[in-house]
C-alpha cells in the first residue's frame, strides 16, 4: 500500500477533528484580521472569531461564492501581503473577469504535498516517470501536477498539452510510467497510437491521473482498455488550491480528500443547510492551512456526496463521490470553465447581431467541440456575404479571447433560435458523460 503521508492519511476521526479544529480557529482569525470582505460578512452575521471553538461551529460561518472573488478582483480576498505572494494563477470567470488565486511559499508546499499524496495513491514513486500533459500557465493543472511530481521524487516530463506525436515519441523514448492530463486527451492519445501503429504493450505506461473535465465510468473503462493502464479520477478547484483537492486510490471507490488541509461539507443548494453523510448535495470546502487565499465555506456548485467509512486501502479520509452535475450553468470544455453569459457579454459588446444564441457542445474524436449559433438581425440578413463573414470573424476572435478556447461560429437566420418564456435554454450538450 503506497501512502505518502501515513500519519494524516490514516489518522483516526477523533485525531483529525482535533487537527481540523485547531487549524480552523487559526484560519478564521486570519481572515477576520486580514480580509475586510470576510470581516464584514462575519460582522453582518454577528459572528466573532472567538465564537468558533470547534469544527462543529463551521456551519455558523458565512459562505464564500465565486462572485466574491470577482467583486474583490484581483487581490481583495488575499490574507497575506503581496510581498509574501510568490505566485498567482487565474481561471476564467463568467463575464471575462478571471478569478485570481494567490499562493505564499508555504501554500506552494502544501499544494506539492497534496499532489504527492495524489500520485502516491495512483502507485507512483521515486522510480516513476511522470508525464504532465495538462496545460502550463495561468491554469493550475500543469504546474500543480509538476510540483507534486517533483515533491514525490518522480522524474517529471513537462510536456504540457498538445503536440501529440512528440508526446507519444517521448513516452516511448523516456519510458513514461504515469501520465497526468484530461481524460479526453488520454483517448485522443490512444487514437493517435492506433494510427501510428504503437501498441500499448510497447509503452511502460501503468496509470493515468485524469481530471479538469467531467467523465463517465464508461469513458474510464475505454481509457483503461485502450491504453492498458489504470485510470484515476482527480478533482481540483483553482480557488481551493488547484488539482489535489481529492483523488482516487487503487480501489477507485471515491476520491480521498486531504482533510487536514480542506474540510468538506455537503449542503442543500437551496437552503444552505448541512446534509447528513451519504446525502447528495452541493460540496463546500473550507481551507484550513492556506495563507494567501484562505476560503471559508466555498460554494463549489458541484453536486456530490461524502463517505466517511475507512477505505479498503486503509485511508480514513472522507471520500467524495464522482461529481454528478452542477447547480449553475457552467460548462467545462477542454478543461476550461465556460459560462453562457460570457458569450452573451461578447455579443452585446459587438452589438451587430441579435442577442439570441445557442451553444452546442459535442465530443468528436474524443475531443470537446464548441459551436456557437448566433442569430442575425433582419437588416443583416439581407447584407452581402462579405459583411457576414467579417462579423463571424470578429465574433470568433472575441470569443476566443474571452473564453480562452476556440469555437466554431455559425450565423443563423432571424427567429431561428427557439424562444423560451421561462429560463432560456442556451446550451445543447451532446457529450455522453
Amino acid at each position: 500500500m503506497s501512502y505518502w503521508n501515513e500519519k494524516y492519511e490514516c489518522m483516526s476521526r477523533d485525531e483529525m477533528r482535533k487537527v481540523q479544529t485547531e487549524r480552523l480557529i487559526k484560519t478564521v482569525n486570519r481572515v477576520y484580521d486580514n480580509v475586510p470582505h470576510y470581516r464584514k460578512k462575519m460582522d453582518e452575521k454577528g459572528i466573532l472569531p472567538g465564537d468558533i471553538k470547534s469544527v462543529d461551529d463551521l456551519k455558523h460561518l458565512p459562505f464564500t461564492y465565486k462572485q466574491d472573488l470577482r467583486d474583490t478582483y484581483p487581490f481583495g480576498l488575499f490574507a497575506a501581503p503581496m510581498n509574501e505572494i510568490v505566485r498567482v494563477h487565474a481561471s476564467s470567470g463568467t463575464t471575462g473577469k478571471k478569478t485570481v488565486v494567490g499562493y505564499t511559499k508555504n501554500d506552494i508546499e502544501v499544494w506539492a504535498e497534496v499532489m504527492a499524496r495524489t500520485f502516491a495513491g495512483a502507485g507512483a514513486g521515486k522510480d516513476s516517470f511522470l508525464q504532465v500533459s495538462y496545460g502550463y500557465g495561468l491554469f493550475t493543472g500543469g504546474l500543480g501536477a509538476h510540483y507534486g511530481g517533483e515533491y514525490l521524487g518522480a522524474t517529471v516530463i513537462p510536456t504540457s498539452s498538445g503536440n501529440t506525436k512528440l508526446q507519444l515519441s517521448l513516452m516511448q523514448d523516456f519510458g513514461t510510467t504515469h501520465i497526468a492530463c484530461t481524460p479526453s486527451y488520454a483517448l485522443y492519445l490512444a487514437e493517435e497510437m492506433q494510427e501510428l501503429g504503437i501498441k500499448p504493450e510497447e509503452l511502460k505506461l501503468k496509470a493515468g491521473i485524469f481530471g479538469a473535465e467531467p467523465w463517465s465510468e464508461s469513458m474510464r473503462k475505454e481509457i483503461e482498455q485502450r491504453l492498458n493502464i489504470k485510470a484515476f479520477d482527480i478533482y481540483g478547484l483553482s480557488e481551493v488550491i488547484g488539482p489535489g483537492v481529492a483523488c482516487e486510490c487503487e480501489y477507485q471507490c471515491g476520491m480521498h480528500i486531504p482533510e487536514d488541509h480542506f474540510i468538506p461539507e455537503i449542503i442543500d443548494p437551496e437552503t444552505g443547510e448541512v446534509l447528513p453523510e451519504g446525502a447528495q448535495g452541493e460540496i463546500v470546502f473550507t481551507t484550513i492551512t492556506k495563507e494567501g487565499l484562505p476560503l471559508i465555506r466555498y460554494r463549489t456548485r458541484d453536486l456530490s456526496s461524502l463517505n466517511y467509512a475507512p477505505c479498503k486501502c486503509g485511508r480514513t479520509e472522507a471520500r467524495m463521490n464522482k461529481v454528478t452535475g452542477r447547480t449553475d450553468d457552467m460548462l467545462i470544455i477542454r478543461g476550461v470553465n465556460v459560462f453562457p453569459s460570457q458569450v452573451e457579454s461578447v455579443l452585446l459588446s459587438i452589438g451587430e447581431t441579435a442577442p439570441h444564441y445557442m451553444l452546442i457542445v459535442d465530443r468528436k474524436d474524443n475531443l470537446d467541440t464548441l459551436e456557437i449559433q448566433v442569430e442575425i438581425t433582419p437588416q443583416l440578413f439581407s447584407d452581402e456575404v462579405k459583411k457576414l463573414e467579417d462579423i463571424e470573424r470578429k465574433i470568433r476572435k472575441e470569443i476566443e479571447s474571452t473564453l480562452g478556447i476556440s469555437a466554431k461560429i455559425k450565423l443563423v437566420e432571424p427567429k431561428s433560435i427557439q424562444r423560451s418564456e421561462g429560463k432560456a435554454k442556451r446550451v445543447i450538450d451532446k457529450r455522453v458523460l
